[in-house]
């Protein structure tokens, strides 16, 4: 690596990069992985040819297999030809449901752009997405409907697809439940998916160039301003299900996955759908992630081998009351990504299951998985681990230029899994990528062995005196006290140091811990300069659908408390 350091990545590609490993893989060689150059719906039909009688998903007791799945693809497929949506672009807002994942490759069988929809998203983020990505159908779940009305009224969207939880659930439990849920007022018409499955199975197929063609627009979390569709192509899916097949060998037919990461969102739909669908592994359910008590019996029910997950919810299973009463012993691998994992959250868990859990990377950018911990190789604690393979990634200053092992600078990656653009923001995307890499606005810093550190977001470094902070440095070390659960940290203005650090914390049930006891543990850890000056209790910390802290949300409810 040393024969890049100072060069630009302006004028770098990545084969000139030393692409030094470490023996954590395999005896020090880089894998090589021939992707194949196919639609990602050919994942979902390879498998029904494959093992069609392979329980493809458990949905509450209802199971789907392979074969079945596809076929469900190909009347979704149908339907979309039928009514003139070939080649076009399709909203989808559904939880971890059936619906979701046939609708999204049925989607891609008529050759269209899965629109990807948060189903919390209010009434102004919707109407943003229709006119983003200038979809005129959507997939929405029932609960959905009063807030696509207006949408409907305006001509913005013509076709409503409403998709019902009980459309899968079993008798008597789809009938219970269409007793006791919330009724939802429909005064116009519209269709349902009964009506969808009523369109014969097609084999149709659209022309799809996997380089070029995008599959999915996937909205980032807009963390400033309005999301910003992430283009990513059916290659750059394709190519990191292949990248994490070569990372975790032991994938097969036989695992089962718990679906519980939202679908909606990358990780979730590279690791817990697309991953298992291509090895024809079962996939378990799970419409709501924060319902512990069916996610712990699902892991305990259907021996659950691997699982994807964000610390919010490995930490929610480490502090649920009744966590020793299941077996979760068959859980062999799990993996942490979307946000720092705390150290001690990751030590409980592997003690509480025994099975191994390791911190990773990714971005909607790069569909989104570039870094992870080998999971049978040298597991670094607070490292996101060795870039996945074929992927590069160095550390940059603010000009651009390639730093060495140990300095601290921003995140650039190269490799087949980085997206197309961003849809009708040339400009941002001209920002983002450069020369092929693109820039990630995170911190970090490489080590000796190519293992790399996340030391926080650019946009979140807390500037205090002169000093740079970086919150989760300070979020580790809350999070090591005895009656901390949860804790966030940010900047909040202060007249004599321009910032100062603010902590905002989740004690545990029947604690009785004062700031100043909080205060006084900081000290013992950190810098003078880095302990909270403000420490804020709260019941429980704001976080995004996928369970992460928004400290935006945090920084917001500051700036308001200020005006």
């Amino acid at each position: 690596m040393e024969n890049v350091v100072g060069k630009n990545i302006r004028e770098v590609s990545g084969e000139e990069i030393d692409r030094f490993w470490t023996k954590s893989y395999d005896e020090g060689v880089r894998p090589s992985i021939e992707y194949p150059e196919i639609p990602l719906y050919e994942l979902l039909e390879n498998s029904a040819s494959k093992y069609p009688e392979n329980v493809a998903l458990d949905f509450i007791g209802k199971a789907i297999k392979y074969r079945e799945l596809d076929d469900i693809a190909n009347r979704v497929a149908s339907f979309l030809y039928e009514n003139g949506y070939e080649k076009s672009r399709v909203i989808l807002g559904c939880p971890n449901t059936p619906h979701y994942v046939a609708t999204y490759y049925g989607i891609l069988k008529a050759g269209s752009i899965v629109v990807q929809c948060n189903p919390m998203y209010t009434e102004r983020e919707l109407r943003h997405i229709a006119e983003n990505s200038e979809s005129k159908i959507m997939f929405a779940f029932e609960p959905m409907f009063p807030r696509l009305k207006a949408l409907l009224d305006e001509g913005l969207l013509v076709d409503v697809v409403i998709c019902k939880i009980e459309d899968y659930l079993k008798f008597p439990l789809n009938f219970l439940y269409s007793l006791k849920k919330q009724k939802v007022s429909i005064d116009r018409k519209v269709m349902y998916w009964k009506d969808v499955m009523k369109y014969p199975p097609t084999d149709k197929r659209v022309n799809v160039n996997p380089k070029e063609d995008v599959a999915v627009f996937q909205y980032t979390g807009g963390t400033t301003g309005l999301p910003k569709a992430v283009m990513l192509t059916h290659f750059n899916l394709v190519a990191n299900i292949y990248q994490l097949m070569e990372w975790l060998p032991e994938v097969n037919e036989n695992d089962v996955i718990m679906g519980a990461l939202p679908y909606f969102h990358s990780y979730g739909m590279t690791t817990s759908m697309n991953l298992p669908i291509a090895v024809g592994a079962k996939i378990v359910l799970i419409p709501d992630p924060r319902d512990l008590k069916r996610v712990l019996e699902s892991i305990q029910k259907h021996r659950v081998t691997l699982y994807c997950g964000v610390p919010t919810m490995y930490n929610a299973i480490n502090n649920y009351p009744e966590v020793n009463k299941y077996d979760l012993s068959s859980i062999r691998a799990c993996v942490s990504g979307a946000a720092p994992l705390p150290l001690e959250v990751k030590r409980k868990f592997e003690e509480l299951t025994g099975g191994k859990l390791v911190e990773g990377y990714g971005l909607s950018e790069t569909s989104p998985v570039t870094h992870a911990n080998p999971i049978n190789g040298v597991n670094k604690e607070g490292s996101i681990g060795l870039p996945i393979p074929d992927t590069i990634a160095v550390v940059v200053d603010s000009e651009g230029n390639i730093l060495p092992i140990g300095e601290t600078g921003e995140l650039a990656i190269k490799g087949p899994q980085v997206m197309k653009g961003y849809y009708k923001m040339e400009e941002e995307t001209k920002n983002t990528l450069i020369n092929g890499w693109l820039l990630t606005g995170d911190i970090a810093k490489i080590d000796e062995d190519g293992y790399f550190y996340i030391v926080d977001r650019k946009k979140d470094m807390i500037i205090a005196g002169g000093y740079n902070i970086y919150p989760r440095e300070v979020e580790e070390v809350l999070y090591e006290h005895p009656d901390i659960v949860e804790a966030a940290v940010i900047g909040v203005p202060d007249p004599k140091r321009g910032e100062t650090v603010k902590a905002f914390v989740v004690l545990r049930e029947g604690a009785n811990v004062t700031a100043e006891d909080i205060e006084k543990f900081c000290r013992q850890h950190l810098a003078a300069y880095k302990v909270p000056r403000i420490i804020e209790f709260k019941k429980e910390l704001p976080k995004s659908n996928v369970g992460k802290v928004l400290r935006r949300v945090l920084k917001e409810e500051e700036m308001k408390k200020k005006d």
